[in-house]
């Protein structure tokens, strides 16, 4: 639990970083230069307007130089990441296992924002991420679970995807990609409580709108990272339980 909780910083600063890849990738600029701005008016943030979650409330959500309204998925990020690398840590301990969790929970929580913002999955951000984490677990527990796992998944959403492409992108194809190359056999765990999340919005969507919602796209990305967690931390008690009920 000690070495959870040193984790928190660590984790907000990643995802400050996070931050800057969810609103750089998209456009195509780098992530490296210049440093953190403004989006508005390109004010270069001093290292005191920098401090993740911290600075957000000082600055009360508005740049210090033009005042333009600081979006809450700055906040959200970073909150986030700190508390799924902290999660790791405290879920595998002080192992290699945890560095691997935790740099797929930080590609899951940048892809989820560029999804949200962009309605997009950059292949920039999934494809290397799913290509590390198959190294790493492949070496780490060698099997051929996780090739397996990850190109059974990528299949089965690329059917979907044929079938009924207005409601899933190449996007979230690769992203189920990465999905089975960490989750492994859980990774069917981690895709049903995804679509299971995404149908709350649909039928809020549906309620309110009719037969129009059909036309309104909801982003994947995000339900099915959302199942990924879930099953990275409680994959295989929830997969026990469904095979043994």
């Amino acid at each position: 639990m000690t070495l959870a909780a040193l984790a928190l910083a660590p984790g907000f600063a990643l995802g400050s970083f996070l931050n800057v890849v969810a609103a750089r990738v998209p456009l195509r600029r780098s992530i490296v230069s210049p440093g953190s701005a403004c989006m508005a008016c390109g004010h270069e943030l001093s290292w005191y307007e920098n401090v993740p979650l911290l600075s957000y409330a000082v600055l009360r959500g508005r740049c210090r130089s033009c005042g333009a309204r600081i979006g809450l998925r700055y906040p959200a990020v970073e909150l986030v990441a700190g508390l799924l690398v902290a999660g790791s840590v405290w879920k595998f301990g002080f192992h290699l296992e945890a560095l691997v969790a935790s740099f797929f929970c930080l590609a899951l929580v940048a892809v989820s924002a560029t999804d949200l913002e962009h309605r997009i999955i950059p292949n920039r951000i999934v494809v290397p991420a799913a290509a590390i984490v198959l190294v790493a677990q492949t070496a780490l527990n060698p099997s051929p679970e996780w090739a397996a796992a990850a190109f059974g998944a990528s299949g089965f959403l690329l059917l979907a995807a044929l079938v009924y492409p207005a409601g899933m992108g190449m996007g979230d194809v690769k992203l189920a990609l990465l999905l089975g190359a960490m989750l492994g056999r859980t990774v069917p765990v981690a895709i049903l409580l995804g679509m299971v999340a995404a149908l709350v919005p649909a039928v809020v969507l549906f309620a309110r709108h009719g037969s129009a919602a059909r036309k309104m796209g909801i982003p994947l990305g995000p339900f099915l990272a959302l199942g990924a967690v879930v099953a990275l931390f409680a994959g295989h008690p929830l997969l026990h339980l469904y095979l043994h009920r």
